[in-house]
Formats: C-alpha cells, sequence, structure tokens
C-alpha cells in the first residue's frame, strides 16, 4: 500500500522552507521580470508628480500610495515564482489571489526626519471604535507580509530593517491577548524589547526582487540620507482560510509551524 502523501511544502524546496522559518524570511530574487518592475516604477513615479530627474521636486520625505492595479502590478503579484512560494508557505488552497498591489512606502532622500522608523510588526484587522490595526496570534486576514522591490535597493537606499528570526519571539507576546488581539501601538515597545538581540537583515535588492516574510517578523523604516529613491510594495497577502494552530493531522504550512515554534510547541 502507498504511503501517505506528503504536504505540498515537503515537495518543493526544504532549504527555502528552512530558511523561513529560522530567519523569519526569504528573497525571492527575480520574482518578478525586470521589464515589469520597471514598468511598475514608470507608472509609481506618474502618482507621486514629482520629476524623477529633478530633485527639487521631491518634497517629502515618504510617499504612500494606496492599492494599484495596473497591468504591472497585476503581473508583478501573480509571477509563477510567487505563487509556488506562497503555496510552499501558506498551502495550496488556503490563500487568496490578488490582482493588485497595495501599500507603496515610496521614501526619498530628504533633511526631514518622517518619524515612523519604530520597530513593528503589521496589523491586519480593525476593530470597531479602534483606531490602530491590530495583530493576534492566529494573524488573522493576514498571510504573509510581502516586499516588493520596484528600484534598486542598497544599504545606502533606507532598505527595511529586519530583526532575523524575531518571529519566534511573537508568538508568546501575543497569547495572552487571546483572540481579540492587541493593537500595534500597544505592541511596539513589546516587541522592540524582546526582539532587541536579534540581528539585524536589510531588505536589499533589484528591481523585481521580493521578500516573503512570516507575518510576525518585527521590522523598520529608516530616514533616507542616500541619493536615489526607494520604490517599494508592502502588500499583505491574505489567507483563504483561518491559520489553525492545531490540526488534527498535523498538516501545518510554515507559517503556522513557525508559530507553533515560537510557543515551544
Amino acid at each position: 500500500m502507498a504511503g501517505a502523501a506528503a504536504a505540498p511544502w515537503d515537495l518543493v524546496d526544504d532549504e527555502l522552507v528552512e530558511r523561513f522559518l529560522t530567519d523569519g524570511f526569504v528573497k525571492i530574487e527575480g520574482a518578478v521580470p525586470a521589464s515589469v518592475a520597471e514598468d511598475g516604477a514608470r507608472l509609481l513615479w506618474r502618482e507621486t508628480g514629482y520629476d524623477p530627474h529633478d530633485r527639487g521636486t521631491w518634497r517629502d520625505p515618504v510617499v504612500r500610495l494606496g492599492d494599484m492595479a495596473q497591468e504591472p502590478f497585476d503581473a508583478a503579484v501573480n509571477s509563477p515564482a510567487l505563487h509556488a512560494a506562497f503555496d510552499l508557505l501558506v498551502g495550496a488552497g488556503r490563500w487568496v489571489p490578488r490582482h493588485s498591489l497595495g501599500g507603496f512606502p515610496l521614501r526619498f532622500p530628504h533633511p526631514e526626519e518622517p518619524n515612523d522608523a519604530g520597530w513593528h510588526i503589521e496589523g491586519s484587522y480593525l476593530p470597531e471604535g479602534e483606531r490602530w490595526y491590530f495583530a493576534n496570534l492566529r494573524s488573522r486576514d493576514r498571510a504573509l507580509l510581502m516586499l516588493f522591490l520596484f528600484s534598486e535597493v542598497t544599504d545606502a537606499d533606507a532598505p527595511t530593517r529586519i530583526r532575523v528570526g524575531s518571529h519566534l519571539d511573537v508568538p508568546a507576546l501575543l497569547e495572552p491577548y487571546g483572540e481579540a488581539g492587541a493593537s500595534i501601538l500597544e505592541l511596539g515597545p513589546l516587541l522592540d524589547r524582546a526582539t532587541a538581540h536579534r540581528p539585524l537583515a536589510h531588505a536589499t535588492g533589484r528591481p523585481g526582487d521580493v521578500y516573503l516574510c512570516h507575518p510576525f517578523l518585527v521590522h523598520a523604516a529608516q530616514p533616507h540620507h542616500g541619493t536615489r529613491p526607494r520604490f517599494m510594495a508592502q502588500p499583505p497577502l491574505i489567507p483563504a482560510v483561518p491559520y489553525a494552530l492545531e490540526r488534527a493531522d498535523g498538516a501545518y504550512s510554515p507559517v503556522e509551524t513557525a508559530i507553533r515554534r515560537g510557543l515551544g510547541r
């Protein structure tokens, strides 16, 4: 008799999964074709109203753009490499297809400090009457945090800072809050203290590179004192079904496995 079928994440790339479990993120180099990333960057410049050749027009240190569904962004999030990685990390059938990218924090070289560089995880739902987004232990409404690079990003270009392995420190902080969760504002100081010992990495790369991050990965922006803008999208991948931390069949996704490890299970 044939043995039990392996879960899909057992069949594709064990090394990628192990890096994700250990570090809390993986970088998919060239996940988006360079030509698609270039087309996206042109649209982003147009939305800012800034002239790429005239620094005098770069008025603000950060320009935040919302959801954009033009063809380059649809193509970017639907690259075959990313779909395979979503299946690997979240589970086939456990994520909702996207056709847009939303949440573009575009950072420009600027003497003004934007004051948005605190260590945090992303919130994903807004309870009634609240002003700040919340997160809970099962990462309600967020399967992954994704960082799409639409410009070349070096250490001099204000890359996102990442505390490597910090996703393993967060479950124990969230567990006491139960299903209701806690606001990102309340969690911020706790997250900073609990993960200060973690080594630091920077989300650098070329246009078309994508970082797939555990939703509990602690990260932070930084002021931009370089010479060229940093264009990035920071959308969530939405779960099709809630994450489960107790499965009778043991078919945990890597995201769920990491949460369980953080709880000592």
